[in-house]
Parts: structure tokens; sequence; C-alpha cells
């Protein structure tokens, strides 16, 4: 028997503890991201086995000075095994003898491995937040140095209605908002303990499953020990969360390459390359790349949503490929979501060519036909007249003469000229537009306003989110001490 055969044996004995597939069955070198949170999960499941009297704090003692051993020797020392769980386990065993095998006691690998994924993940998620967070920063902090700033709008890529460079900003933090808060949401339901689920129809020892989730700094329980074990929505919740991120990173990095293109912005070194045979170049590669990352987080959706469609209730080895889809998608979107808050925050914006640019294509057309129906002119009739004139000059000679031909009237007995002339100003345009949402300046202040009270209030969420998992580690550390 080979050694490796052998340390499975510990666990297995000789049945199970080889074979083709055994390397085809194995995810202890992918499970080397929950080797942390493993360590946790077994000391809290300890400290509550021997503060119940289900095992010995002599025997508790042992198991947890031997995990204290092997989190310093760390993943690479593990022994051969099936998954992280069961490499340690059997390290444990070989470093205190049969009795080590008693952390197992009423638990399984399923609820243990489902909390390792959600000890971990939630430490993703806020590294996730504390990004989206850093992004909206970069982008009020444009917005407010931008309020005043013109820019051409579009739909469809056509200059449509002159807008500022602070109302882009303001938009997009608006969107990256509510990723956040679909962040925060998602967290709330990976944040609670699954442990104590056993294999899926619970154990028959007097456990307490409270106390491992408040060691583990888990918010709760999943009370149904099948759902506890074998339910990974939280994983697809968080992916498509992440998902919906992306696709906002993505618009606001095509935007800003587009922008780049046409000389509106220029995006700092540091977010650029060059061609390597082209030196005059300056490509906003960080950028497409950011866009990319949209696709890549789609596919994860995909991926898991698959992996986790018709599987029966309740454990089944199908979730070992799961959580991959999850971890890939997270430091993925969490990379591109600092990096566009770098560009975003370091980028130089063209104000004088924006301002020229403003008014391209006629795009204070609407703020005419909004004055003329503003003096009575039903706006389908505006509407009417100002598509008469962009056809014939979009200037206000062409709009008096498309007004007569179509009020059969002189257009300065319905309005003053010299609005009609200041309406054609983007400047003044922009100015006019102050509505809720607007991208008048003083609406935009407005909105950004909201953006700092809500950014305030996702920074405390987020540190208080921080702070108890630091205290929940503190007070497992010291549960911990009482026996080693």
């Amino acid at each position: 028997m080979s050694g490796q055969e052998s340390d499975d044996s510990v666990i297995r004995r000789d049945r199970f503890s080889g074979g083709p597939a055994r390397g085809f069955l194995s995810s202890l070198e992918a499970d080397e991201r929950i080797f942390a949170a493993d360590l946790a999960v077994d000391r809290a499941h300890v400290v509550m086995l021997a503060e119940c009297e289900i095992v010995t704090a002599e025997v508790a003692g042992d198991v947890l000075r031997a995990l204290d051993a092997i989190e310093v020797d760390g993943h690479g020392a593990l022994p051969a095994g099936e998954d992280v769980h069961e490499a340690i386990e059997t390290a444990v065993i070989e470093e205190t003898g049969p009795d080590g095998g008693k952390m197992h006691t009423a638990r399984s690998r399923n609820d243990e491995v489902a909390a390792c994924i959600r000890y971990r993940l939630r430490e993703d998620v806020l590294e996730a937040l504390e990004a989206t967070v850093t992004l909206r920063e970069a982008l009020t902090e444009v917005a407010e140095t931008e309020l005043e700033t013109t820019m051409p709008g579009y739909t469809h890529l056509q200059p449509a209605q002159p807008i500022t460079v602070g109302h882009w900003a303001a938009s997009y933090e608006q969107a990256v908002r509510r990723d956040t808060e679909r962040l925060l949401e998602a967290y709330a339901r990976i944040n609670v303990s699954p442990l104590g689920g056993a294999a899926f129809a619970g154990t028959t020892f007097d456990i307490d499953r409270e106390r491992t989730a408040e060691l583990l700094g888990f918010d709760g329980i999943l009370e149904n020990s099948m759902d506890a074990s074998s339910s990974r929505d939280f994983l697809l919740e968080t992916v498509q969360a992440l998902s919906t991120l992306a696709t906002t990173l993505s618009g606001i990095a095509e935007d800003l390459i587009i922008f780049a293109n046409r000389g509106f912005v220029d995006l700092a070194d540091d977010y650029s390359s060059t061609s390597s045979i082209m030196p005059q170049k300056k490509n906003p590669d960080t950028l497409e790349l950011v866009r990319a990352v949209a696709g890549d987080a789609a596919g994860g959706v995909q991926g898991l949503t698959t992996t986790l469609k018709g599987l029966p209730r309740a454990y089944n080895r199908d979730l070992q490929r799961a959580t991959p889809h999850a971890w890939s998608t997270v430091d993925a979107v969490s990379e591109a979501t600092r990096v566009t808050a770098g560009a975003v925050g370091t980028a130089t914006w063209n104000r004088d060519l924006l301002a020229t640019e403003a008014g391209a294509g006629f795009s204070t057309a609407t703020g005419v036909a909004d004055l003329l129906a503003a003096n009575g002119v039903p706006f389908r009739t505006a509407h009417e007249i100002v598509a008469e004139a962009a056809a014939n000059g979009a200037d206000l000679e062409a709009i008096v003469a498309a007004a007569e031909a179509v009020l059969e009237t002189p257009l300065e007995d319905v309005v003053d000229l010299a609005a009609v002339e200041a309406a054609l100003d983007p400047e003044a345009s922009v100015a006019e537009r102050d509505s809720v949402g607007g991208p008048a300046p003083d609406a935009v202040a407005a909105q950004l306003g909201a953006a700092e009270t809500a950014l305030e209030a996702h920074r405390e969420a987020i540190a208080d989110r921080t702070a108890a998992l630091e205290a929940a580690h503190t007070a497992l550390r010291e549960a911990v001490m009482a026996y080693v």
C-alpha cells in the first residue's frame, strides 16, 4: 500500500482508500482557499463538544493543540486526502492518536464544508463591498469636481442632449450603490451557520448549534438540517449580485473607452498601455479587461446555475464543482472594481473640448422644443418645428423659418427670440434642466448629498460586519485557550 493510501486509510480504512478515480475525486489543492476556514470551524466544533460534555476537556485540548500545529505548518504540509477536511482530520489523528477522531463527532463533512464556504465567502464579499465603496467615492469626487463641466450626452451613441460630467458620474454612483446594497443583502444570507446539520438528518448528540454559530461570528443558524447541509442558493445569489456589478463596471469602462477615443478624457498612464510596434499609441487596456470581466461573471452565473439545477435533496458531490464558480467570480469582479475606481479617480477631463462638443448634433433641440411647449405650443407641434429646423441649419434662423411655416405666425409672437437663442446654448440648456435627478448643477449637487449619506451608511455597515468577525475570531481564540 502506498503512503498516500495509508494516509487515506486513517479515515476511510482500506475499501475506499484508492482507485483510478482518486485524483478526479480530490479537491485538496483547490481547498487551500478554505484551509483557515476549516481550522476555525474545527475549533468551534471541538470547543462546543467539550462545553456540552460530549468529549472530555483533555481530548479537546489535544485536538485543539494539533490544529494549532497544523495551522503553523500550513496547507502544503497536509497529508494526502480527498479534501482539506479529511486531510486535516487525518493529520489530527496522526498527531493525537485515535481519540483525535472524536473531533468529527456529531457532524458530517456536508455541514462542515458548507460552514467553511460561508465562513470564507463572507470575507470575500466584504472585500468586494469595500471595492464598491472605493469606486463610489471616486465617482462622487469626479461628480463634485466636474459639476459644471458640460459634455455631450448620448442615446444610441448619437449626440442627444447636453449634460455634465458630474451628471454622468453621479449616474454610475447610483448604479454602483445598488450593487453595494445587493451584496449587503447577499451577505446577510451567507452569514448563517449550517454547522450541526450533519449529513442532512441532524444528529443524536445534544449539541449546541447556536454556540458554534456564535464562535464563528455567524448571525444565526439555518434551522432545517437538510437545507443547512445541501443548499447553495447563497452562492448563486452572491454570484448573481457580482455579475450585476460586473455589468455596471462594463458600462463605465465602455463609456471611458469611447470618451478617451474622442479626446474627452485622458486616462492615467497607470491604467493604459502602448503598442508593441506603434509608439504613439495609448490604449485603455485595463478598462478593456474590466469590460471583459462581465463575461467571466456571467459565465460564473451560468456555470453555477447549471451545476445546481435539478439536484435532488440532500447532498450530492456535484456541489464540489459549484464553489469554484463563486471563488473565480468574486476574485475577478473585486479586482475589476478596484481597477475601475483607480481609472476613474486618476482620469483627466478635457473641459474645453467637452464644452465645444456639448452642442454637437443640435443636442439642444429638445430644450428648444420644451421652450416652445412652455409658451403654449403643443409639444408634438414644437417637435415638428424643431425637427424641420434640424434639417435646415439647426440654428436660430432655421427655427424661425420652421416655426413660421408650421404655425403660420412669426415666432416672436409666441416666444422671446432671446430665450430661443439662450436655449440653443448647451450650458444654459443644462442649467434649465433642474428637475429632480436632472443634470443642472444644483440638481446634481442634491444627488451627491444623497450619495454621501448612503456612502456613510454603507461604510458603517461594512465596518460593523468586519468588526463582528474580528470579535468572533477573538472570542474563538479565547475559548480555545481554555483547553490548550
